[in-house]
């Protein structure tokens, strides 16, 4: 099979200043260089012979897309499809194969030298609770189930790329990461396990794959998550009226997080996403609860923003217990479920370039853009990290009728194979 490259041009405003593709703050990197590095990569007759074989193989990379998904993987439930990926990583030939504490699945790739090492991971993890029928169903180029795309496209591409650059050297060494805890009240703790225990240190490059299409995500959306509980005596609603009642405190609180002020820049975000709590219609709750989201990819607005809430629900408490004489009052609990970091990788910086570059060097249009994912943590760390689609087009995430479009999905497993030969090269 011929398999034609097309080299794009790729324009970047350089700005920053320092040392090496490991360092967050880099010296100036001009796309050129980045080019030049992709297009000496192309001249490898094995490099071209593993992207034509991603494309050719791209067959397999959807079945192996489909039997991912249909192992269920809960939140804080991804063992089974845990132990999938292991024996996965086993059949692509991986080294020093092992699960962490955590249940980090971890497979590496020897490098030729000491370093770079990188880090290509993908979340095991879906948002769907236990007893979700995974299923997926097929209908020509569509695939249809819960997770299909988020995230077990980036499973199959993950493997798709061991696979693909078996027979390829590379100076530094690929460590396969198919990790725990990216979605939901996960916390990140797969990649926080990683980076402060499992591979501590030793992290030089950080690349997640997540979900489908083809992008670059270089700025982490951070977020405060919280579960906020009301408690009180409780009691009949008609013998005990009068009382300072949770679920109206509750209510309270909702009303002035809802009439916060947020900037729009850097934007912030605030939302209630559950509530809960009470024993009967005719009952004072004894406990009423809610969980918050707070967003932003700016720190310094997110700790404003965090601060505003914590201001509305004390006064919330406050007032719910003056509206009564402040007779057997009303507490409140605020826990923190949720702390992903805010951060970003500069536009300007090595890891960013060399992932435009790629991506033009494949004729792909791909655009930069923010988001909370796996990364948010190595950007907070100021390592040089990203998050790129795995191809294909997905709609639906988070649903039980997510669907993932194949056509040309083959361009997302190309694009990761090369951008992971370039990081390791």
């Amino acid at each position: 099979m011929i398999l034609k490259i097309r080299f794009v041009a790729i324009a970047v405003v350089c700005c920053s200043t320092g040392a090496g593709l490991t360092a967050q703050k880099a010296a100036p990197f001009p796309a050129s260089e980045a080019e030049t590095t992709v297009q000496e990569l192309l001249q490898d007759e094995r490099v071209r012979e593993a992207l034509a074989s991603a494309r050719a193989s791209e067959e397999r990379t959807i079945e192996d897309q489909i039997r991912f998904c249909e192992v269920p993987a809960p939140p804080f439930g991804e063992g089974l499809r845990g132990e999938r990926l292991r024996q996965a990583f086993v059949g692509v030939g991986l080294e020093n194969i092992r699960v962490d504490r955590v249940g980090n699945v971890l497979g590496e790739r020897p490098g030729t030298a000491a370093g770079p090492r990188l880090v290509v991971a993908t979340h095991l993890d879906t948002v769907f609770p236990e007893g979700t029928d995974v299923t997926v169903t097929r209908n020509r180029a569509v695939l249809q189930g819960p997770g299909i795309g988020d995230n077990c496209r980036g499973l199959a591409v993950l493997v798709a790329i061991a696979r693909e650059i078996a027979d390829v050297p590379t100076r530094g060494t690929i460590v396969f990461v198919a990790n725990v805890g990216e979605e939901g009240l996960g916390d990140l703790r797969g990649v926080k396990t990683l980076f402060a225990e499992t591979l501590q240190g030793r992290i030089d490059r950080f690349v997640s794959i997540d979900g489908a299409g083809i992008h670059i995500t270089r700025v982490a959306v951070g977020s405060h998550r919280y579960k906020v509980t009301f408690s009180g005596p409780g009691g009949h609603s008609y013998g005990a009226f009068g009382m300072a009642n949770p679920a109206h405190a509750l209510g309270r609180a909702v009303a002035k997080i809802a009439d916060l002020h947020v900037p729009s820049i850097p934007q912030a975000t605030f939302n209630v996403g559950r509530v809960g709590g009470g024993t009967s219609v005719n009952s004072i709750p004894f406990e009423a609860w809610m969980e918050v989201d707070l967003r932003s990819s700016d720190p310094a607005a997110l700790a404003d923003l965090d601060r505003q809430f914590q201001e509305a629900v004390d006064s919330a408490a406050l007032e719910e217990n003056d509206r009564w004489g402040r007779i057997e009052e009303v507490t409140v609990v605020k826990e923190l479920v949720g702390d992903r970091p805010a951060g970003s990788t500069p536009v300007d910086a090595p890891i960013v370039q060399v992932a435009r570059a790629v991506a033009g060097a494949l004729g792909i249009g791909v655009s930069l853009g923010e988001g909370s994912t796996d990364a948010n943590l190595p950007m907070s760390l100021d390592i040089p990290a990203i998050t790129v689609g795995a191809g294909g087009r997905g709609n639906g995430a988070h649903s039980l009728t997510e669907s993932f479009d194949t056509t040309d999905s083959w361009r997302g497993t190309q694009n990761a194979v090369l951008l992971t030969l370039a990081l390791a090269r």
